[in-house]
């Protein structure tokens, strides 16, 4: 973790260690010791700017299986946190809306978790029947970052 952010754990370090089945992909929380907030919109395999009303002809070319959907969308939020000076190591919170978890979750939540490296933000997910931008689309993030 960065030095201007501080995982927060219930249990000590010791305790992890002799417990492997705890290596979550996450932690239970992050003290912000400084940095600017920076709130990113929800981000899916979509280009970033798209028509609105939703053009579904525009995304014809966007694969459907859920591990590429998934790293299209983190190169995205990836690409918005370059652009606020920061990068995937300033997030704090992440959001992961999962269409048909069960089938798909473990997939998108794999290279969500990899996507992050070292790096643990807190995290929840939540399944759902569908996402707005487009009926195809699997996997949606949104995040917050704090960014020195």
């Amino acid at each position: 973790m960065t030095k201007h952010l501080e995982s927060i754990h219930t249990v000590d370090e010791e305790t992890r260690q002799q417990n492997p089945q705890w290596n979550m992909p996450y932690v239970p929380a992050i003290r912000v010791q400084r940095g600017k907030p920076v709130f990113v919109s929800g981000v899916n395999p979509a280009p970033v700017y798209h028509s609105h009303p939703h053009v579904a002809s525009e995304f014809d070319a966007i694969p459907t299986d859920p591990a590429t959907q998934a790293k299209m969308t983190m190169d995205h939020l990836k690409d918005i946190l370059r652009q606020a000076g920061g990068t995937l190591s300033d997030v704090v919170q992440i959001f992961v809306f999962i269409v048909d978890v069960k089938k798909n979750g473990g997939i998108i939540g794999k290279v969500v978790t990899e996507s992050f490296g070292d790096h643990r933000p807190t995290s929840t997910v939540v399944g759902t029947t569908g996402l707005i931008t487009d009926s195809r689309f699997l996997v949606e993030v949104t995040a917050t970052a704090y960014i020195e």
